[in-house]
């Protein structure tokens, strides 16, 4: 984070050139007037070294500036955004170390160009504006590319997981169990478990556990499922195994006060993840289902159902297994939720791992391609009488690109939300290596789907699946149609 007096050394330095340059005044020239060095006026607005107060009255006073003015903390209009910047809690927040970025780098980089950095916070925060961006989603993407720097897979995380469960004597080969767990909480980390309170508050059926740190209790929901009661577990002793102390109370999250929560609180869940579904276990599995010869859905399901967890956190494990173990990197992540008869669908969680693939989450209510397994298997859950899930696989080819990703989906309904449906999808990359690695891949064995992103950006002609016109690409045409009408005009009077 910037230290305050960073902060003032900065504000100095960035008023000082601003007045220099606006009077036409270089370094060597405002040297000559005031009698100070060269250098040491350049480190001053570098923000680097922050003068005197006999100092400031001989800049003040050559400069025709006054005193105070000069030692204010109010920016011009024109610098203002980055003095809102180095002052938000959003910038002190977040650990910029994480992303290999150091704070004197910062103070640099804002020092050297304050014009062209100031103009580009102006753009982040007129689109932030656009898309109606919130702390809340500026955090999220922020970790989500923190996961994709690390193709989603951290190894002291994984190797605290081996450390717990050598140290509770838990069997990895086995099918771990909430019982299992509650066991070690309440015997080893004293905590309570109170599975009444939740049911007497109505306006709380969302909610699955609440943490309660001053009596060390656990609330839960009697609604919840084997498999979710064993992650929520699960994730309270990551927080007392990895020492934890900053995190969030509840499930889902109603709100954080920083970074360091979102960050811990992922931290868990990988370390829940991991627990759960052990990566030994599952690369052993895994390689047994590349190695066979023909495509059989019901292998995939005999591994998933061989751990206790939902859809979704076996999903979520593949996105940390496959890139490492099987250096298949190319693949992306998905959830959607659907409320019954509603005819948008929301991508509400998403990663991609070495390249952004699309889909990705939209802010303009575009109607995403409905030719997407995804949401296919969400319409097929809805349409049936399945009380579990429903689940496809296909073969995305994407419109105007060579890209084709081989996609696997399954959908259920949201035990907490009345007429709300979910899918979770993995898509990989149809890359040589895949082909390879995956020994049951047969191009004719799986649907193949061209598909768009949104219909309103959409070429595909004739498309029975299609609610929205492609008005996007209709406009792009005229556009493009108007340019060269100009551009052949041009050409004729030269």
């Amino acid at each position: 984070m910037l230290l305050e007096e960073q902060y003032i050394r900065l504000i100095f330095g960035l008023k000082l050139k601003q007045i220099r340059t606006e009077k036409n005044l270089s370094l060597f020239g405002l040297a000559k007037l005031t009698g100070l060095s060269k250098s040491y006026l350049n480190e001053i607005e570098k923000g680097k070294k922050y003068p005197k107060t006999d100092k400031i009255a001989i800049l003040a006073e050559n400069l025709e500036v006054p005193y105070d003015h000069l030692v204010s903390l109010k920016l011009d209009k024109n610098l203002a955004p980055i003095g809102e910047i180095l002052q938000s809690k959003i910038l002190k927040e977040i650990p910029l170390d994480l992303f290999g970025i150091q704070e004197n780098n910062l103070i640099d980089i804002v020092a050297n160009a304050p014009a062209k950095v100031n103009a580009f916070i102006s753009t982040i925060i007129k689109i932030s504006q656009n898309y109606n961006l919130t702390r809340e989603s500026f955090f999220l993407a922020s970790l989500r590319s923190y996961q994709e720097a690390h193709n989603n897979y951290f190894d002291d995380i994984e190797t605290s997981v081996e450390k717990f469960a050598k140290a509770y004597q838990i069997n990895l080969d086995e099918k771990i169990t909430s019982e299992d767990l509650k066991e070690i909480l309440i015997e080893e980390f004293n905590y309570k478990i109170d599975t009444k309170e939740l049911s007497k508050h109505k306006n709380l059926t969302d909610i699955r556990n609440i943490y309660i740190p001053k009596k060390n209790t656990l609330i839960l929901s009697k609604e919840i499922s084997e498999a979710q009661k064993t992650f929520i577990f699960a994730k309270e002793i990551a927080y007392n195994f990895l020492e934890i102390k900053d995190r969030l109370y509840t499930f889902p999250w109603i709100k954080f006060e920083s970074f360091d929560q979102v960050l811990n609180n992922f931290i868990a869940s990988y370390f829940a993840g991991a627990l759960i579904i052990p990566k030994k276990k599952l690369v052993k599995q895994l390689k047994d289902l590349f190695e066979k010869k023909d495509w059989n859905p019901l292998r995939l399901h005999k591994i998933l159902t061989s751990y206790n967890c939902s859809d979704e956190t076996f999903y979520q494990r593949l996105t940390n297994i496959l890139p490492t173990s099987f250096n298949i990197k190319n693949l992306f992540f998905l959830r959607f939720t659907h409320k019954k008869d509603s005819p948008t669908y929301r991508l509400s969680k998403e990663l991609h791992i070495t390249q952004q693939q699309a889909p990705h989450a939209n802010r303009n209510q575009e109607h995403y391609c409905r030719r997407w397994v995804s949401i296919k298997t969400i319409q097929d859950f809805e349409n049936s009488n399945q009380k579990k899930s429903s689940s496809g696989i296909q073969i995305s080819s994407y419109e105007n690109s060579t890209n084709e990703y081989l996609v696997l989906s399954s959908a259920n309904k949201d035990p907490f939300k009345k007429d709300i449906y979910r899918s979770i999808s993995i898509g990989m990359l149809l890359s040589p290596h895949l082909k390879r690695k995956v020994k049951f891949f047969k191009e004719d064995t799986f649907e193949k789907n061209v598909v768009g992103v949104t219909c309103e950006s959409c070429s595909v002609k004739d498309c029975k699946e299609r609610v929205a016109e492609p008005w996007i690409l209709e406009k792009k045409a005229r556009y493009k149609e108007i340019e060269n009408s100009i551009k052949n005009i041009i050409e004729s009077y030269e």
